[in-house]
């Protein structure tokens, strides 16, 4: 197994809290993301194993940012690969495992080291994210317990559709869960992902079960998810998991992500589709607040 250095940068620097950074390009072409990380070159049975064994990842990009993707300031990680095929992704790139870069467990978690003042500091930490990080349950499994090797408070942000390979074990390793519930309706679900939703709604059941603290996930696309029937749906099921969610963030649709689908040859649906109002943004936030869930 061999090993190639980025040579774009030499990695990112600790900014001033509220900047957000991001590894590598803005423009996501193989092995942008991962600057100041090393790309591992291996012959295919070795890399296997190192994979199986949780000792290699495929990374798609990293970036250090305050105030998202759970509390303080973290290092979230988006890993390549997601079984889900969401209509309004902003990260195409991440859906297919092999546009990742194969990165090294411990190189990864030499970089959570060297951002690990700053984080104690903020009450941040590492959050995993994708991409759907459960594609890689092994590498999954590594960070995590790195990560609490150095007391390195720890969020998996994820669709909750490959809940059962995050084990019980692993889940003693999560701080926190940011679960991204899409739909609660099961025909709307399977427009939007092309997936089922009993299998989030199961994990959530579970997270619920064990005390697991979770922040609550929802994406408003007009003309899509907006349906008061549909978010009626989500915030009765979401209520119904009670006080192991902390809170619900209701999250704009935007049109960001919309150049990647062009540039990787992928038929785009929601051209024509418009931010949601604000009057729409605090109907749906009010829906969840009716149920004596803190909204965002």
């Amino acid at each position: 197994m061999t090993t190639q250095t980025d040579q774009r940068s030499t990695g990112a620097p600790v900014v001033a809290l509220g900047t957000p950074l991001v590894g590598g390009s803005h423009e996501r072409t193989h092995g942008a993301g991962t600057a100041g990380l090393t790309e591992v070159e291996a012959e295919r049975s070795a890399r296997l194993a190192a994979v199986r064994a949780g000792d290699l990842g495929s990374v798609h990009s990293w970036e250090l940012v305050t105030a998202v993707d759970g509390p303080g300031t973290r290092l979230t990680v988006f890993l390549a690969g997601c079984p889900l095929r969401c209509l309004y992704c902003h990260n195409p790139d991440t859906m297919e495992m092999r546009r990742g870069t194969d990165v090294a467990a411990d190189d990864l978690l030499r970089r959570v080291q060297r951002y690990r003042g700053v984080m104690k500091a903020t009450g941040g930490g590492l959050t995993i994210s994708g991409g759907e990080p459960l594609m890689q349950p092994a590498y999954v499994r590594r960070l995590l317990r790195g990560a609490k090797a150095m007391e390195v408070h720890t969020a998996i942000d994820t669709s909750g559709f490959l809940g059962t390979q995050l084990s019980d074990e692993m889940l003693d390793d999560v701080d926190l869960v940011l679960l991204d519930v899409k739909s609660g309706i099961p025909e709307t679900y399977r427009k939007v992902t092309g997936q089922d939703l009993a299998p989030t709604l199961a994990f959530g059941r579970r997270l619920a079960e064990r005390g697991t603290r979770t922040w609550i996930r929802f994406v408003l696309v007009p003309g899509l998810t907006d349906a008061v029937e549909n978010v009626e749906a989500v915030s009765d099921y979401v209520a119904s998991l009670g006080e192991c969610v902390e809170r619900v963030e209701v999250l704009p649709f935007h049109q960001m992500g919309r150049d990647k689908w062009d540039e990787l040859g992928m038929r785009y649906e929601l051209g024509d589709t418009e931010p949601p109002s604000p009057e729409l943004v605090e109907r749906v936030r009010g829906q969840f607040r009716a149920r004596g869930l803190t909204t965002f």
